[in-house]
């Protein structure tokens, strides 16, 4: 059997990133977490520039991307990949705190596979991120 892909982790907030791994960890995902903190990251890790330039092959089996970010925003590397035939067919899951509906609306304009509105009690972040309770999804 092929190893598991990696999953993608581009979340600005520490304590966001950390409540997101000790849930994957918590519903014992195998997949590697692979975290950066920006757009930018998320960009060059995809594109294998910079830093990742000597990455492992393979793409991310799906990509947690928080909207609201430094550099460039989650929206932009969202379109970006949306755009690019090499990248458009990753699964995006855009987690974040915003319930603005221009930014629902232009996230599944450019192609995210869900929406998911951070919450901030931790039962209900685990909840989220591992899509097995009742999450705050935003359908479409």
């Amino acid at each position: 059997m092929d190893s598991l892909h990696r999953i993608l982790l581009v979340e600005d907030s520490p304590r966001d990133a950390e409540l997101t791994l000790e849930a994957l960890g918590e519903h014992h995902l195998a997949n590697e977490v692979v975290h950066v903190r920006d757009g930018a990251e998320a960009l060059d890790y995809l594109y294998r520039r910079g830093p990742f330039a000597d990455r492992s092959n393979g793409q991310p089996a799906v990509v947690l991307l928080d909207l609201k970010m430094p550099k460039v925003d989650g929206l932009e590397v969202l379109r970006q990949m949306k755009s690019d035939a090499q990248l458009k067919l990753i699964p995006v899951v855009v987690m974040t705190s915003s319930r603005e509906e221009q930014d629902v609306l232009k996230s599944y304009q450019s192609g995210v596979n869900a929406y998911v509105v951070k919450p901030v009690q931790f039962h209900e972040f685990v909840d989220a991120v591992t899509l097995t309770g009742p999450p705050d999804v935003i359908a479409p």
